[in-house]
């Protein structure tokens, strides 16, 4: 799709999206993956306009209809263009309230229904073996292997292990300070486990990292910086390798790994839903198909009628 794309942007629509991208950094104190996700959209429909002789402010519901179309022929996800369809219609929004236009060009245009896919996981057996992955001998096994840890016990996204600095964790009340989306914080246990793997890796293998230089981050790279979500990411799949996981992962497997476990064990989702960070609860419920059709599953293999 972005072969066929002009030139960049002229510095009016520029403006018009960074304007958008500070109100709604101000409004809804948006991540900055979110904010890059909708500046790639913008661009891309403002780009797409330019080469139809229009720009941003000068839509119609013709024109949104007509790009979709051209989105379909590119052979996108529906989910990608479900969050095209979300972004504009809060640009649009935006500009009405502003002021800046009279109709909303979005206001003939549905999204398209999504079907409710459950997110993948693994089973207690799988997380097991990509935890005895790493090698520990190595001051970044070591590291990687206390990330997993983390990632596990805490349910975090990868976004916010990664982000990790030291005032973050106590280790005397075994809780860890995480500000999630929305720039919600909330505070979650972590366990003797994750939490004596931790006092480990920050005896043994964190100075090395970062060659005793004083530092807040909590996991360097080898660079002693922050580690990219890509970076840990590619290391997940090294070690699901290396414990021979031959299933799809995605950089929330953990994530789902730890909230289907808890419910499988008997947790009120309700607190799962609080230790994940979800604001709706509906969210959250989606946990609990895993957790029926697995329940199911244990039924029929176990129960003399099943």
């Amino acid at each position: 799709m972005e072969a066929d794309l002009p030139q960049p942007l002229s510095a009016h629509e520029e403006s018009v999206i960074a304007l958008y991208l500070d109100a709604i950094w101000m409004e809804k104190g948006l991540s900055q993956n979110s904010l890059d996700s909708y500046r790639t959209d913008l661009t891309l429909f403002a780009q797409w306009l330019c080469l139809q002789g229009k720009n941003l402010l000068g839509v119609t519901s013709v024109d949104l209809q007509s790009y979709l179309a051209h989105r379909l022929s590119q052979k996108l996800q529906s989910r990608s263009s479900a969050r095209f369809l979300s972004c504009m219609r809060g640009f649009y929004r935006h500009q009405l309230r502003e002021g800046v236009l009279q109709e909303n060009p979005m206001a003939l245009i549905e999204s398209p229904k999504l079907p409710r896919s459950l997110p993948k996981s693994l089973t207690e057996a799988d997380v097991e073996a990509l935890l005895d992955a790493p090698d520990l001998e190595d001051p970044i096994g070591l590291r990687d292997r206390t990330m997993l840890e983390v990632l596990y016990a805490c349910g975090l996204r990868v976004t916010e292990l990664v982000t990790l600095t030291m005032p973050q964790i106590n280790l005397r009340q075994n809780v860890i300070r995480v500000m999630g989306k929305g720039s919600k914080e909330r505070l979650i246990p972590m366990g003797e486990e994750a939490a004596s793997w931790l006092e480990k890796y920050f005896r043994e293998a964190r100075p090395f990292l970062l060659n005793n230089l004083p530092n807040e981050v909590v996991f360097p790279s080898t660079r002693a910086q922050h580690m990219t979500r890509q970076t840990f990411w590619h290391r997940i799949k090294h070690w699901a390798t290396v414990a021979g996981i031959d299933k799809p992962l995605s950089p929330h497997t953990l994530r789902h790994a730890f909230a289907t476990h808890l419910l499988n064990h008997g947790a009120d989702l309700r607190v799962v839903q609080l230790l994940l960070g979800h604001s709706d609860l509906s969210t959250t419920q989606i946990y609990t198909h895993i957790a029926r059709t697995r329940m199911k599953a244990q039924h029929a293999a176990h129960h003399p009628r099943g």
